[in-house]
């Protein structure tokens, strides 16, 4: 567990550090604050004495308040030790800490050191696992779709995958291969069983594995090297138009192994057929070549296009050769510190530390929900979005134990707060969801204090991301001129965007409209009276209307029924009189002459 938590290096006293993290995870999971105290106990002593994983275990403590008191300088400074003592975690702590604080200069400073290791880990680790971050729900609700599909070799569409591909049918041979290639939905990697099966694939006349057998030779990934045989496949797989297998093949003409010799003219020719049937790969190759000036005269300007077409795809070498231009202002571009450090992070988050949300993960399904909380938060701290979001979500679903504060068991008051701090750094990068439930936090004073003009401001933050429920709470607000001015034809408009957004939420919308349309035409009546009386409609739309109680939603239909009513009365009402005063007004009829 600490080489999980905290990375081994060789001044850990890994023994000690196992106890005491183990300790602490399973203190938690067993909501047992005198467990926790003495884990802190034995990670204080280690701390004292140097212990680098000790200390970035304590900074992350304290950054919580899991067993001690909530303080940001104590936890500061615990990871300015631990980073000095080459704790890695520590430094992506920091880098975070300096990247929301816009001290972009020592933002870049650390995390352009770990996005470099990430790179570095790529080269030399064939074993280690794809990290697949994996948000655990969807709204207010379990991702359970998702969920079961990342259950490793247990996953019961896996093992319908590999009964299949054993009863011989090719293309689930070629998928099991895949799967063990990648080590994808938490499926240990596994080379050699992937060699297997593609062989297999091929065997029964499947043609798809061809790409993947060329880059199986040509990294000699469970199987000895052999560039020849590489070229062999990568051709066969042009031949039917598997694109991808242009890069390998420009790739051996870079190193000079398997053709006739190094050729970067060739390489370039092969790239660019690649970017031609837009391929990532192919984008980023070729932009390398002309910011290096191989095979191709060197430009700057096509170099830049080149990689930003393929880091815009999610390339992840094309983010960090962007990052170093950007961070030295070399290559033509000018020196941007923000925006390196924004592509170095993305970088870095992928790094051999990522594998605390696959380990949070397993945990979470096998029903260890506390330790499965405690290793989310740990990668919170170190600025990944989504073991933000789901540590904030474990603390909303799991309204009773798991948590524990500064001095026990969490109270409901600081449940809120370690939820709405978490919510609120998942907001900060972009996350949807996030903000809307941080606009409920300021909404209703949960977790923080009641300030509808930052509940208002979130609900905007995510209505800009197509959010149909903040929509509809910034329509409610505006109906009632709650924390935003009171503008009832803003009102309407955001209510006919959430309904556009989500046609399921017709019902909710509708009353909304119905309410607004009395507003607007009988205000101060009796029935508006009765309808701000109603229950506060300012809640998620699917939850408020399925959870509605039978007493409410027969007060409201009912309500609803004779607003609809008297809205009929009123305007018969109306009708007649313009009908009686069209009448007198109308000039006395001529009648004929005798």
């Amino acid at each position: 567990m600490c080489l999980l938590f905290s990375c081994m290096y060789r001044h850990c006293d890994v023994f000690q550090c196992a106890s005491g993290i183990r300790k602490m995870i399973l203190a938690v999971n067993e909501e047992d604050p005198g467990m926790l105290s003495e884990a802190i106990e034995i990670l204080r002593s280690e701390a004292d004495i140097g212990n680098p994983h000790a200390q970035s275990t304590l900074g992350f403590l304290n950054w919580m308040a899991i067993g001690v008191p909530y303080s940001d300088a104590k936890a500061y400074l615990y990871h300015e030790f631990a980073k000095e003592g080459g704790n890695p975690q520590s430094k992506m702590a920091l880098a975070y800490r300096y990247y929301r604080n816009q001290e972009y200069e020592k933002a870049v400073k650390l995390y352009s050191e770990l996005a470099a290791i990430t790179m570095a880990s790529f080269v030399s680790s064939r074993e280690g696992p794809l990290l697949e971050y994996v948000r655990l729900n969807y709204g207010l609700e379990e991702s359970k779709d998702v969920l079961k599909k990342f259950r490793g070799e247990e996953d019961d569409d896996f093992q319908f995958l590999e009964y299949q591909a054993r009863k011989g049918h090719p293309d689930f041979m070629f998928q099991l291969g895949v799967f063990y290639y990648y080590g994808l939905r938490g499926v240990r990697r596994d080379h050699s069983k992937a060699l297997l099966w593609l062989l297999k694939a091929v065997e029964k006349g499947e043609s798809r594995p061809f790409e993947l057998l060329g880059e199986i030779y040509a990294r000699g990934y469970g199987v000895e090297r052999n560039y020849t045989k590489a070229l062999e496949w990568f051709k066969a797989a042009t031949a039917r138009k598997q694109h991808s297998a242009l890069n390998g093949i420009g790739f051996l003409y870079i190193k000079g192994q398997g053709v006739e010799g190094k050729n970067y003219t060739k390489a370039r020719e092969y790239f660019q057929r690649a970017t031609e049937a837009s391929n990532v790969d192919g984008f980023y190759n070729l932009g390398i070549l002309y910011l290096k000036g191989l095979g191709v005269e060197k430009d700057y300007s096509r170099a830049r296009d080149l990689l930003v077409d393929a880091a815009n795809k999610g390339h992840l070498k094309a983010r960090y050769h962007l990052a170093i231009m950007l961070h030295k202002g070399t290559a033509g571009m000018k020196k941007d510190l923000a925006h390196a450090a924004a592509l170095y992070k993305l970088v870095a988050e992928r790094g051999p530390w990522g594998r605390l949300m696959r380990q949070a993960l397993e945990f979470y399904i096998k029903g260890h929900v506390g330790k499965a909380l405690v290793l989310y938060s740990r990668t919170a701290e170190l600025g990944y979005e989504v073991g933000q979001s789901n540590a904030a979500w474990l603390l909303e679903k799991y309204r009773v134990g798991i948590c524990i504060g500064s001095s026990g068991i969490c109270k409901t008051e600081e449940r809120h707060q370690r939820a709405h701090n978490l919510w609120r750094h998942s907001s900060e990068q972009g996350n949807e969801h996030a903000s809307l439930l941080l606009g409920d936090a300021y909404y209703y004073g949960r977790g923080a204090a009641k300030d509808l003009e930052r509940a208002g401001e979130a609900y905007i933050r995510a209505k800009e991301k197509h959010s149909s429920q903040a929509m509809f709470n910034l329509g409610y607000m505006h109906e009632r001129g709650l924390g935003l001015p009171l503008d009832l034809h803003l009102a309407k408009r955001y209510y006919d965007e959430a309904l556009e957004e989500e046609p399921a939420a017709f019902v909710p919308v509708t009353l909304a409209l119905t309410s607004l349309w009395l507003r607007q035409h009988y205000s101060g009546s009796f029935l508006v009276k009765v309808i701000d009386s109603l229950p506060d409609a300012q809640a998620n739309l699917e939850e408020w209307w399925s959870n509605m109680t039978v007493d409410e939603l027969d007060a409201l239909l009912v309500t609803l029924l004779l607003s609809l009513l008297f809205v009929i009365y009123v305007r018969q009402r109306h009708r007649h009189h313009y009908a009686a005063a069209a009448a007198a007004a109308a000039p006395p009829p001529v009648l004929p002459a005798q």
